[in-house]
């Protein structure tokens, strides 16, 4: 059933039953996958999911129940179990709903047609061919993947709040597998896009010279010198990270930032953005999981927190507004926080300047075991690591098999320089995360 009937009845049913404050959130998706190894489809997949979940407030507690089959069955059926599961609620917890005719910037969508399955098996063997031809040290291992992905989201309720958001999002990625004198490494690269303006030569090309790089790699040595994180991974430990700015992680005692707006807790130089309208940012929405606005924020701005971000809840909670940040994994789960581009600012140097002021340390390409090694509630980590030497200012012998140990609350105090390279490199469903070249003191080596 078209997702508007289905709306229409959730309506109707509910204004029988006399229900004054309710909420309908739907959110569909929908995926294709082309997977090419050894010049061959290897793997193609595709697949339709979402449905909807309806809210209500009944003697001032919020009910919620869900479906994904858009019937008349389940249209007044969802509103009859939210009402009840409302009623049987005995927690005293605040419950809002948005009202309408508030104002919302333009996302500056800038959509296109899902390319056929065809087009995405094109791409998908084009690229992997230009793997082969772009070195020949490039060996079977490697594999390329396109991937197309819709995605729909409309929130209507009791208030007057009647909004939607659709968009499509088209990707290529590759894996270059690359050996000589029986040592192999291996690396990718995408780009998401329309498929005619990714050029799978060159897609090709950036894998192929990532991975030749860390060829020959040797262990780094053990010591407390500079380290510098390239775009990647410090994109990777904001990643990893961005839970200690979620004010519900605060209220939870689970970040050490409650209580700390306003103060100081980085180095001047820090300012952190989140921004779900980053030109960069292949999935910009102007509303969030609750209908509200969403904004362009600085989360830190010259090492001061000016924020944590919030929903309606958690702002209630604090006595603030909210930050428009309002998330759901899914259209059945419950209402959380997540940032849309997360990204630190750049600085005024190139990264060659950068590393010539870092001198002698290690410049640090590629993290691993994140989510093992990292807490966000204590800050701490430490990451097997890979990237390069720096000597005299310059990137010299790759090095692998290397362990960075600190704490994030205190590198984000030690950060010394930033490059003008903002690159976003980590992208989960609608959240980014991007950085510059980043310049750490304070951090420990352990090598050889």
């Amino acid at each position: 059933m078209d997702f508007n009937i289905f709306k229409n009845m959730v309506i109707a049913r509910a204004e029988e039953l006399g229900i004054a404050e309710y909420e309908l959130y739907y959110q569909s998706s929908g995926s294709a996958m082309v997977k090419v190894y050894q010049h061959q489809i290897d793997q193609f997949s595709a697949s339709e999911e979402g449905g909807a979940c309806f809210r209500c407030i009944v003697n001032g507690k919020m009910g919620y129940a869900s479906t994904e089959d858009l019937s008349a069955e389940q249209a007044a059926g969802i509103v009859e179990r939210a009402a009840d599961n409302a009623l049987a609620l005995e927690s005293e917890e605040s419950v809002f709903l948005n009202p309408g005719g508030m104002e919302y910037e333009d996302p500056g969508l800038k959509n296109y047609e899902i390319p056929a399955t065809e087009a995405l098996i094109a791409a998908a063997l084009k690229t992997q061919s230009k793997l082969y031809e772009t070195d020949p040290a490039v060996v079977d291992g490697s594999e390329t993947r396109s991937v197309s992905e819709s995605s729909r989201i409309a929130i209507s309720n009791s208030k007057g709040l009647d909004l939607s958001y659709e968009n499509n999002l088209t990707v290529v990625m590759t894996e270059a597998v690359v050996e000589r004198q029986e040592e192999k490494a291996n690396e990718y690269a995408f780009k998401l896009g329309r498929l005619d303006t990714i050029d799978p030569a060159a897609l090709a090309k950036k894998a192929v010279s990532d991975a030749l790089s860390k060829l020959g790699a040797d262990v780094a040595p053990t010591g407390n010198y500079p380290v510098v994180f390239s775009p990647e991974a410090m994109s990777s430990l904001l990643n990893v990270f961005s839970s200690v700015f979620s004010s519900e992680a605060a209220q939870k005692g689970l970040s050490r930032l409650a209580d700390k707006e306003g103060q100081i807790i980085a180095a001047e130089i820090v300012t952190l953005v989140d921004d779900p309208f980053h030109k960069d940012n292949p999935m910009p929405i102007h509303f969030d999981a609750e209908g509200s606005p969403t904004h362009r924020k600085n989360i830190i701005e010259k090492g001061a927190l000016k924020t944590l971000l919030y929903n309606l809840k958690t702002a209630a909670v604090a006595g603030k507004k909210t930050t428009g940040n309002a998330s759901k994994a899914g259209y059945d789960a419950p209402i959380g926080l997540r940032p849309f581009t997360m990204y630190l600012a750049g600085g005024d140097m190139s990264e060659e300047k950068l590393l010539k002021k870092a001198g002698n340390g290690v410049y640090i390409t590629d993290l691993q075991g994140l989510h093992a090694g990292a807490s966000p509630v204590t800050g701490d980590f430490s990451l097997q690591s890979a990237g390069f030497l720096i000597e005299n200012g310059v990137k010299t012998t790759p090095v692998k098999g290397f362990t960075v140990a600190g704490n994030f609350y205190d590198m984000l105090q030690n950060i010394t320089a930033l490059a003008d390279n903002v690159e976003l490199s980590r992208a989960l469903g609608m959240t980014a995360f991007g950085a510059p070249t980043t310049l750490v003191e304070g951090l420990s080596v352990a090598g050889k």
